[in-house]
């Protein structure tokens, strides 16, 4: 099949969330299965393309070629979607014009794709575009489109005057298409016409399907039937391994789990932490949200690290940075957080915390869990979403602890519930052992990625 897998964001050309992530190995394991895969991006700056157009530019990674599309107005900026003051005004004109020149490009390269394959909101133009301002152009008249939704909660909403700049008819303006309480929404408009939607885990594919979820969304959803369907997230194990990590302490794996009490004490120290091996280590990346119970984790927080040593790395919402870092003066050798991104201090926590906070409101998927599994990192979780698929609790003989009421207390309770396994030697050993052989790599969801672009090539 000819694929063109369409994102705001690639990794490692640029990275704000999983969606990144997704974006940089899915289409190398599409390949990998002998399907032709292009992947289209903005230019955005400090990319340098190996080759470079007048209006995009290409790198080759592989079979997989990444092409960047230039505008120097629109892209050449300090962030990918908005700033301090919040999303950039023209994020409609932005990306509109983004999925308006994939489709130029296309042509140019003379790749008629069978499928278009768009992520979240900042792609669901060209899926619209499809179906309307394209409809009867040959050049796509094979083509279907899948819609991915990494996170409901971001649809792409613009007061209605800026409608003339999508260049569709004002009748797609309506409660049917595009139109959601008097505002423009670019999902609803991408789900409405996309021949399949899928979203990034079975559980949130069925919780989103529900008022309290869907986010305004849910009988938009529901509308699609057969035709919407959750697949699983996966990792790059290329990337996130404790075995080779250049960025951690030292290598360890499964036979040689020593390692990674070095990590740990490398860790402490490096915190400013005592380096002892008994006392419980707890480490959080995250982005500082409510949605990522960033709300439960600030009121636990003092009962936590009166106990426990925490170790937070994250950037978000301003309240929780001053809430952090007061916590910090008070607890300096107890608690420690860094408010930014650090891509070193990131595998260093994976690698040398005992165990993984992830108290999330709601979790479209989450790679983080996966992440900890291999790293011997035991995740402490919130039943929601994609942890409901990939964790389950060390009481019913899974690999994590889970909490089900949404609330600081039942947070606690626990991380006291690991810190009494992992008083047990013997027993947290085994479980260390039993989690880092855990497999979340693509080579499944590959396959159901191909099954439901089969299924789109079906459809009439």
């Amino acid at each position: 099949m000819k694929i063109a897998f369409c994102s705001s964001e690639v990794f490692p050309f640029a990275k704000s969330g999983g969606l990144a992530d997704v974006s940089g190995t899915l289409p190398f394991a599409l390949s990998k299965k002998g399907h032709q895969v292009k992947v289209f991006m903005p230019l955005y700056r400090g990319v340098t393309p190996r080759e470079m157009n007048q209006d995009f530019g290409i790198t080759k990674a592989g079979e997989v070629e990444i092409i960047f599309i230039r505008n120097d107005d629109y892209f050449l900026r300090s962030n990918f979607y908005g700033d301090s003051s919040g999303d950039y005004p023209d994020n409609l004109e932005r990306f509109v014009f983004f999925n308006k020149k994939i489709a130029v490009v296309l042509k140019k390269m003379n790749f008629s794709p069978d499928i278009i394959h768009c992520n979240d909101w900042q792609t669901a133009p060209l899926v619209i575009y499809l179906k309307t301002k394209y409809k009867a152009d040959k050049f796509f008249e094979n083509t279907k489109s899948v819609l991915t939704i990494h996170n409901l909660a971001y649809q792409g909403i613009f007061q209605e005057e800026k409608f003339p700049f999508l260049d569709i008819a004002s009748n797609y303006f309506s409660i049917s298409y595009l139109e959601f309480y008097g505002k423009i929404n670019l999902l609803k408009g991408g789900i409405i016409f996309a021949d399949i939607v899928n979203t990034v885990s079975p559980e949130y594919a069925r919780q989103v399907q529900s008022v309290e979820y869907g986010c305004g969304l849910d009988g938009v959803l529901r509308q699609k039937g057969r035709k919407f369907a959750g697949i699983l997230n996966a990792i790059d194990y290329k990337v996130w391994d404790p075995k080779r990590d250049k960025l951690i302490y030292k290598n360890y794996s499964v036979s040689s789990l020593e390692g990674k009490r070095v990590n740990k004490s490398r860790l402490q120290k490096e915190l400013g932490f005592s380096q002892k091996r008994n006392v419980f280590l707890l480490g959080v990346v995250s982005r500082l949200a409510e949605q990522k119970g960033i709300d439960i984790l600030s009121k636990a927080l003092e009962d936590i690290v009166k106990k426990y040593q925490l170790v937070i790395l994250g950037v978000g919402d301003e309240r929780y940075h001053r809430i952090f870092k007061n916590k910090q003066k008070k607890h300096k050798h107890r608690f420690a957080v860094n408010l930014g991104f650090d891509d070193s201090l990131a595998h260093k926590i994976y690698a040398g915390c005992d165990a993984f906070l992830m108290p999330s409101r709601f979790e479209p998927c989450g790679l983080s869990q996966m992440i900890s599994y291999k790293y011997a990192t035991v995740p402490i979780v919130h039943h929601t979403g994609g942890l409901v698929d990939t964790v389950v609790d060390y009481g019913r003989k899974g690999g994590g602890f889970v909490f089900k009421e949404y609330n600081d207390k039942a947070l606690i309770n626990a991380v006291d519930r690991a810190k009494d396994i992992f008083d047990d030697n013997k027993e947290w050993a085994g479980l260390l052992k039993k989690i880092i052989k855990y497999n979340f790599s693509w080579s499944k969801s590959t396959q159901e990625y191909i099954r439901i672009y089969n299924k789109c090539r079906l459809l009439p």
